[in-house]
């Protein structure tokens, strides 16, 4: 506990973390990836989201997975040149604000995805043993219920508690926090597994 209280940065440091992380967060590469491609605004079909998952209905699953990854990557390359720069704890703040500038990008009124690859991606640059943790997780859950939120859901919430259980009480808070933000950004989903009608892994219409 008291390691987890004991931030060493300095505010300028940190003020610098989160604005570095904040704008490499916010870059809608969903939204940049189809418009190139001649698809039009994403924002317009399915969910509106920016997000790979959104994207992936417009029927292109290159295009799908290169925004999954560009919204990963964003979240590593802000942690890791927040920690090799400034130091751990600013990589910690840039990761942490490279989530938040994905699903709040000021360029398109701080409407934007639900930030599972961000989270990824954060989880890559800060702790990258624990995506294979998450992908486990995830395919277990996935893997049983049908559903692909459920199964993002429940991964969120596994990785602060084995980072916790092993000793990495910063990664732990900055990543409970990312849960719990990411929680309330899946309401709509959450609401539709209450009531049985959110879309199952392989469902169409």
């Amino acid at each position: 506990m008291t390691e987890l209280l004991d931030w060493q940065i300095t505010l300028p440091a940190a003020l610098a973390a989160l604005s570095l992380g904040y704008l490499l967060g916010s870059i809608p590469f969903g939204l940049l990836l189809t418009r190139a491609a001649g698809l039009g605004d994403i924002r317009s079909i399915g969910s509106g989201n920016i997000g790979a998952t959104n994207v992936l209905r417009t029927g292109n699953k290159k295009l799908a997975a290169a925004t999954l990854l560009l919204d990963a990557l964003k979240a590593t390359v802000a942690a890791l040149l927040g920690w090799y720069v400034l130091g751990p704890e600013a990589g910690l703040l840039a990761g942490f604000a490279a989530f938040l500038g994905h699903l709040f990008p000021v360029w398109l009124g701080f409407k934007g995805g639900k930030g599972v690859a961000t989270y990824i991606g954060m989880l890559l640059g800060v702790a990258p043993w624990m995506v294979l943790t998450f992908a486990a997780v995830w395919l277990l859950v996935a893997k049983l219920s049908k559903y692909s939120s459920l199964a993002a859901l429940v991964a969120t919430l596994v990785i602060p508690v084995v980072l916790w259980f092993m000793n990495e009480p910063k990664i732990a808070a900055v990543m409970a926090l990312m849960t719990v933000i990411s929680w309330v950004k899946h309401k709509a989903n959450i609401e539709r597994l209450i009531a049985g009608t959110e879309s199952r892994i392989g469902q169409k219409g």
